[in-house]
């Protein structure tokens, strides 16, 4: 809509340029191009810089993309590792995610003390003592190329 409207006031401007031209041409014309013309560049700047951040949103969403998958594989080949029941792996992906003891029993209709029991193996088998290392090993791995790449 504004290029539209940038090439009405150029086009306009334009028609009075060309009609001073005879009788003799004034400022107010020459500016009223001058501003269109930086309306127009302007919108097509504009329409650069959004498609610009448009690519980025894509590439990010894809690269979150990969980075999710990446950690689901991550987590089902410890899960597999871990030898966690079907229980314990919902347990555990809860309590990744950060969920309290309390959270964790209501989403599953459970007991807290069979939430805590299950945390005890989960925690037993993974070789951790809190919901905090069990976080700490998966990020542990998907950070470590990180640090390894640094100068």
């Amino acid at each position: 809509m504004q290029g539209l409207a940038a090439l009405y006031f150029l086009a306009d401007g334009i028609d009075d340029i060309a009609a001073q031209l005879r009788s003799g041409l004034e400022i107010e014309a020459i500016m009223e191009c001058a501003v269109a013309v930086a309306l127009l560049a302007g919108t097509i700047m504009g329409a650069r810089y959004t498609r610009v951040l448009l690519a980025d949103a894509q590439r990010n969403e894809a690269a979150l993309n990969v980075a999710r998958g990446a950690m689901a594989d991550l987590i089902r080949l410890r899960f597999e590792q871990w030898n966690l029941t079907g229980s314990e792996r919902d347990v555990a992906l809860f309590a990744i995610k950060g969920a309290t003891i309390p959270e964790i029993a209501r989403l599953r209709g459970s007991a807290e003390g069979t939430v805590r029991s299950q945390l005890s193996q989960i925690y037993n088998k993974a070789q951790v003592s809190n919901q905090t290392m069990l976080l700490a090993l998966f990020l542990d791995e998907l950070i470590d190329p990180l640090i390894e790449n640094q100068p």
